[in-house]
């Protein structure tokens, strides 16, 4: 979902080593799984433990699918300050990344080859760092016309040539409906934190099943 147009904010964790953002009682052989995202990730306007990647934390530990989350979400963030943010991602070891970043790109109308470079790198960083990804699909408004076509076509084209894991559109159900979100009409309640999370479960839990059958 989607920031305001605003400049994007340098990443103030350089310099500090990530680490498992709650702890629960993880088994030592816990992966980790690193979410790279922007405000929405983040949960902005929330407690942090109603941000979507900790409320599937808490979800698939009571599963039996437990992970160390490592959460790398700023507001504002493009793939742009993603790509950068991205060394110091990779520095926790990722066994996963999940990948949810474009909407503030696609709403500034950034140009579509600079943000198809920046997913590249991104999933090209993962990729040598021995990482699977899940990449989480952004959709942007229709009136945007043929850029929000291409745009929306350029995530499962991306996931398909690498090989990733893929949510088509994380936002189903949440983008655009007022009761999901907050009254910026940007950001999600609890509720639409919930409503993301279940869009985002099946295919980490996936993942999740896949590596540890590997």
């Amino acid at each position: 979902m989607l920031d305001a147009p605003a400049p994007v904010a340098a990443d103030d964790s350089a310099g500090e080593e990530p680490g498992p953002f709650f702890a629960l009682e993880l088994p030592d052989e816990a992966p980790v799984v690193a979410f790279l995202g922007d405000s929405v990730c983040a949960g902005l306007h929330l407690a942090e433990d109603d941000a979507f990647p900790s409320v599937l934390q808490r979800r698939l530990h009571e599963e039996g699918l437990s992970f160390k989350l490592v959460s790398s979400c700023e507001s504002g963030r493009t793939t742009a300050g993603g790509r950068s943010a991205l060394s110091w991602v990779l520095r926790s070891e990722p066994d996963v990344l999940v990948v949810g970043l474009g909407a503030n790109d696609g709403l500034r109308g950034i140009e579509l080859a600079e943000v198809e470079s920046n997913l590249r790198g991104i999933l090209e960083g993962a990729r040598e760092a021995g990482a699977r990804v899940l990449l989480l699909g952004i959709r942007i408004p229709p009136n945007y016309g043929q850029y929000a076509e291409d745009f929306d076509a350029l995530y499962p084209a991306l996931a398909a040539e690498y090989d990733t894991a893929f949510v088509p559109f994380y936002m189903e159900g949440v983008g655009g409906v007022a009761e999901m979100n907050l009254p910026d009409g940007l950001h999600p309640t609890q509720a639409g934190q919930r409503a993301l999370a279940d869009n985002v479960q099946p295919g980490l839990e996936a993942v999740l099943r896949d590596l540890a059958a590997n």
